[in-house]
């Protein structure tokens, strides 16, 4: 009798055992599925945003899945097409190289629109004071693009110093049987380097010019720290005359204000030297470039090397692109993956702290 209750007893514990991890499958498939549902309804919760679009005219593939991760995004070419149905939901703006413009038309198609952020330092195409009447707060990305726009003035400066493209051209032309002697470049190293605007990226370049042993002149609205001088070896000169007529190599890294418009002109031309070389990585408008192109053709200065031109790109017809002693590059400053992604990050920052009421880290105040 014992022994048969000890093997019923068994029978059932043997029956349970299969039930009992049944059940904490089942409950571990329900505790997945919630999550998952979880998941999606905060998906469904994320803010929607515009942009201009993904691909070479917009954001760069490599960088969408840093919106994406907290916003819903609308391309403004979807967007134009059903206004009434985007308009009302799209909280942020996503700027990238001027676009989406933020022009009145678009503005009021935006009624839930809390910031316009703003990818890199620069914000000379923005109404800030307009924009802040809807309500509406611009941010914009300093310091993070630093680095990589020092790095592009170098590059220029030292490509055109050492005539870098035309030896290239030589090297792949396919008539090449010799390389001229006539191919000269001009001394780096010793030079004296003019800076024009020691801000964030106007340190950096000299930062790096330090490592060829160049001598720093630098202008500025504000003169920077006896400490900041010291580190970089740059003297300050307060008229800008005095730095254009003694800089070997002229670098433009200032903002584009209405003060700073046209700031290199004839004039400024006339006063550098003959063998003098302007590097211009801050906006177009800052240099006359009908100016710079008699000044170029006349040999008033030796050569010019521009990542920004105004309008961007240049029409095909115009002088600057004929010139040999012109080196352009395309606005490219701070494309590189780490800055680009480094600046997208900003700009979710950004615009996640002013959908949420919070202090926005890089709001462009109206002045």
């Amino acid at each position: 009798m014992q022994c048969l209750r000890q093997i019923r007893c068994a029978t059932k514990l043997r029956a349970a055992a299969p039930t009992s991890r049944l059940l904490k499958v089942t409950n571990l498939l329900r505790s997945v599925s919630t999550l998952q549902q979880k998941k999606q309804e905060m998906a469904d919760n994320k803010p929607w945003v515009l942009i201009s679009e993904v691909g070479d005219k917009g954001f760069h593939e490599d960088v969408v899945d840093i919106i994406n991760q907290h916003f819903h995004i609308v391309c403004l070419k979807e967007f134009l097409q059903n206004p009434a149905l985007h308009g009302p939901k799209i909280q942020g703006m996503f700027m990238w190289n001027f676009s989406p413009a933020a022009e009145p038309s678009l503005l009021s198609c935006l009624p839930s629109l809390k910031v316009i952020a703003n990818g890199g330092v620069g914000i000379d195409h923005l109404d800030v004071p307009y924009i802040n009447s809807f309500g509406v707060k611009v941010t914009n990305t300093p310091g993070v693009v630093s680095d990589a726009t020092a790095d592009m003035a170098m590059a220029l400066l030292l490509a055109s110093a050492r005539t870098v493209i035309e030896g290239h051209l030589i090297s792949v032309d396919s008539k090449t049987t010799h390389v001229p002697q006539s191919l000269m470049g001009v001394e780096v190293t010793g030079s004296t380097l003019g800076i024009i605007g020691m801000g964030h990226i106007g340190y950096k370049v000299a930062q790096r010019s330090k490592g060829f042993n160049m001598r720093i002149l630098y202008h500025n609205r504000n003169r920077r720290s006896v400490e900041d001088e010291q580190a970089v070896g740059a003297s300050y000169c307060e008229k800008l005359d005095d730095l254009l007529k003694e800089s070997d190599f002229v670098v433009v890294v200032v903002n584009l204000t209405p003060d700073t418009t046209g700031l290199i002109s004839h004039r400024e031309l006339s006063l550098m030297k003959p063998t003098g070389t302007l590097v211009n990585v801050s906006r177009g408008l800052v240099v006359d470039q009908d100016a710079l192109v008699k000044a170029l053709m006349s040999g008033t200065i030796r050569a010019a090397a521009l990542d920004v031109t105004h309008p961007e790109p240049l029409p095909r017809d115009h002088p600057l692109l004929t010139l040999p002693n012109v080196l352009i590059t395309p606005h490219i400053g701070t494309n590189t993956r780490g800055t680009i992604r480094k600046m997208v990050q900003m700009m979710v920052d950004n615009v996640l702290a002013a959908m949420k009421g919070l202090a926005v880290p890089n709001e462009v105040k109206a002045k």
